[in-house]
């Protein structure tokens, strides 16, 4: 098989199921992805019931192991062309002030472990799950010497990734972006330093494991309409507007409960307060469950018993939180926001609203409500539309054909795999 680093920032994270599929997925095609990480992610957002597992199969850059002799030693083996050529990147990169330039001396050092990591473990070329500071890492392990590398664009902007960005571009073999609108936004913004090879590829769904247990069905007389929604709880998901959807809708007379699965970044002390004092201000208490970081069994669960999937983001790549809700066969009202529109035919298979309109979304989820017929036309078409374009191999395909085509040997070493019969 060929043998690659995997590299996650934080992992195992609360949205990082999606990765875990790839890495299948790359195995079914003959590449052995090794899983590397910054560090471990806090322990109240590692909620998935394969997290353990994958900790245990993860290397960290952080803490450090050896201290910092390994990273000096590693430095030395690099020779005077990769002291030239790391140096020489550190310190042209777009990093603004004092600060910064020494933001990115530290990120060197990670790179001289990455390329001592790569180094041990075999691996030719790492492949990198971010645009941030993991990609800087992977840059300069690259300009020291070490293993070529390549990338994901997830979204749902590149400036939310950083400075830098052109750099790390210009040095990778190949790219893999998530939505046509991503790719615009990179080829507007990376320009000339975009790889020569680029794929467009969303993330995916394991249909084998995401099915119902029993055919949807509407609220019975008499039956509160449960809502679902999955999503770390930050700003850019819009639970707020959310929350507020549920308030007009109780306003309304229909007896709307939101579930919300997921968890601030800070384990539950930041925008997870913010939430619960929103809630309090609504009287919402017992209307609105955030059941914080839970794993996808509980995730999937949710969506089981879930009327209909709710999520109004102000920003997205293409959610695959959404492609998880339509699997199920279920009605879905999301927000028009990011690559949504390439997931979602609006009416077909899914209703898209606009952002931050909490009336427009009642008013959808309330169209719903009225006609239950309308509604299960519209799970039915859900999961039609997902196993068609969104399975979970597409990503792991396009990561296969970026190696093929870019990376010395690999292509044999594909063709030579028993994984492929």
């Amino acid at each position: 098989m060929l043998k690659i680093g995997f590299f996650i920032p934080e992992f195992p994270g609360q949205t990082h199921i999606f990765l875990w599929r790839e890495r299948q997925a790359l195995a079914e095609l003959g590449i052995e992805a090794d899983l590397v990480s910054t560090r471990p992610p806090p322990r109240k957002v590692a909620s998935h019931a394969w997290a353990a597992e994958a900790q245990g199969r993860t290397r960290y850059l952080m803490p450090l192991q050896g201290g910092a002799l390994g990273i000096v030693t590693e430095f030395l083996r690099s020779g005077p062309g990769g002291w030239a050529r790391g140096f020489g990147a550190a310190l042209t990169a777009e990093a603004p002030g004092l600060k910064g330039r020494a933001r990115m001396l530290a990120l060197l050092a990670m790179g001289a472990r990455l390329k001592r990591i790569a180094r041990e473990q075999g691996w030719s070329h790492v492949h990198v799950h971010s645009c941030a500071d993991s990609l800087n890492i992977a840059m300069f392990a690259e300009r020291l010497g070490g293993p070529s590398y390549s990338l994901t664009l997830h979204g749902p902007t590149l400036e939310g990734y950083g400075p830098n960005q052109r750099q790390k571009w210009r040095h990778a073999r190949f790219a893999t972006i998530i939505s046509r609108l991503l790719m615009g936004v990179a080829q507007r913004d990376i320009g000339p330093d975009l790889p020569a090879v680029v794929n467009i590829a969303p993330m995916g769904v394991d249909l084998s494991q995401i099915r119902r247990a029993a055919p949807w069905q509407p609220p019975a007389p008499g039956e509160p309409l449960r809502l679902f929604s999955c999503g770390r709880l930050n700003a850019v998901k819009g639970h707020d507007h959310l929350i507020r959807t549920v308030e007009i809708l109780r306003a309304q007379g229909i007896d709307a409960r939101l579930d919300i699965a997921g968890e601030d970044e800070q384990g539950g002390s930041g925008y997870h307060r913010h939430l619960d004092a929103l809630i309090a201000e609504k009287g919402l208490g017992d209307a609105v469950t955030l059941l914080g970081a839970v794993s996808e069994d509980r995730v999937r669960a949710g969506l089981e018993r879930a009327h209909v999937f709710a999520l109004a983001s102000l920003n997205e790549g293409i959610s695959v939180a959404i492609m998880e809700a339509m699997a199920m066969e279920m009605p879905v009202v999301v927000t028009d926001v990011g690559g949504n529109h390439e997931l979602i035919a609006s009416g077909q298979d899914a209703i898209l609203v606009p952002a931050e309109a909490p009336e427009v979304m009642a008013e959808a989820i309330a169209g719903l409500y009225a006609d239950p017929e309308g509604a299960r036309r519209l799970a039915q078409a859900s999961r039609a539309k997902v196993a068609a374009e969104f399975h979970h191999r597409r990503s792991a395909e396009a990561v296969a054909d970026g190696l093929a085509r870019t990376v010395p040997g690999a292509r044999e070493a594909l063709e030579r795999s028993p994984a492929r019969g």
